[in-house]
């Protein structure tokens, strides 16, 4: 019985920026769960070993193919080349994103704008070009990744906090305009996972200061990601709808 929930089976997964890091995690277990998966990042070569990687004991199809996410012309293309190659897309995830630190008084409004498109306005455009062929067949997941930096921040994260709010209240106002359709809208809120965004962002005293917050004291596995993401897509999580679930390793308990 808990194989069967948990089973993704006959479902396509399209995940944005899963070449790598927490994508590719993600990417990996849904294959592994029996998806099949589409996988989306700026650059192929990435994405050639990324879907080697994916495929490796699961008899799932991998398929592929470059987008940039800023370019609201190429999301609108992602979304039609996926369904014309895999035929339909049942669970989406928006993990694509970036950060670019400066200080509320320093920041750019290209720095600001890049990140606004990235890390949510493409969101809105993939969910919007995908959830009519999800209504068709009255089923369907989309996973927005979060982070905990959208329930609390730290300094020069003004446009990275900024996006990773919305996203958590995009998914609770879409949650209830699709749920009647069968389509379940979540955010996930990972937390410190050494991926290579903070590692190229963060100095080692930072890296370690984050592992020392956690309840666990170490950052966190992409691959511990997978479970969490794997509910939330399958039909384990089919009465969890317009939430965030935090993944990080306790790092928001210790206010104190």
């Amino acid at each position: 019985m808990l194989d069967s929930i948990f089973s993704l089976k006959g479902r396509v997964a399209l995940v944005t920026g899963g070449s790598k890091g927490l994508g590719l995690a993600m990417a990996r277990g849904f294959a592994q769960a029996g998806a099949d998966i589409f996988i989306s990042s700026r650059h192929a070569d990435e994405l050639k070993t990324a879907a080697a990687e994916i495929q490796v004991g699961t008899e799932s199809r991998v398929a592929w193919g470059v987008c940039d996410m800023t370019d609201r012309a190429e999301v609108a293309q992602l979304a039609t080349t996926v369904v014309s190659e895999m035929g339909r897309v049942d669970v989406l995830v928006n993990n694509a994103g970036s950060n670019t630190p400066q200080v509320i008084d320093e920041i750019t409004d290209e720095a600001w704008d890049r990140i606004v498109e990235l890390n949510l306005n493409s969101c809105m455009a993939l969910t919007r070009a995908l959830v009519p062929q999800m209504k068709q067949r009255q089923w369907g997941r989309v996973i927005h990744i979060s982070s905990i930096m959208g329930l609390a921040s730290k300094s020069g994260r003004n446009a990275y906090s900024a996006t990773k709010s919305a996203l958590i209240g995009l998914a609770r106002a879409s949650a209830l305009d699709l749920g009647r359709f069968g389509i379940t809208v979540n955010c996930i809120a990972p937390g410190p996972f050494l991926t290579d965004l903070p590692a190229s962002v963060l100095t080692p005293a930072e890296q370690k200061a984050f592992a020392d917050k956690t309840a666990v004291g170490r950052w966190g596995d992409p691959k511990e990601l997978a479970g969490p993401a794997l509910l939330l897509a399958s039909d384990a999580g089919s009465y969890i709808t317009g939430t965030c679930l935090v993944v990080d390793g306790g790092t928001l308990c210790g206010t104190f």
